[in-house]
């Protein structure tokens, strides 16, 4: 998720995302289509590659809800 958030242009590629883990392309499918579901991110087909986008408003609010001060 944090780099996802941190992604510069506020987007990034299933292709940079992959090469960053020691997991399968199908696990980490996975785990992009769990945070969409969730509604954290957003995600978009551009020719064979998806680029997914956090959602800030939501981000706003898991943050708010995980603040152990607040």
């Amino acid at each position: 998720m944090s780099m996802i958030a941190s992604a510069s242009g506020g987007e990034i590629c299933v292709c940079d995302l992959t090469p960053a883990f020691e997991i399968s392309g199908p696990t980490i499918s996975h785990h992009l289509k769990v945070l969409k579901e969730a509604g954290l991110v957003s995600a978009e087909r551009r020719a064979s590659w998806v680029y997914y986008r956090a959602q800030p408003q939501l981000m706003r609010q898991l943050s708010a809800m995980l603040d152990i001060d607040g």
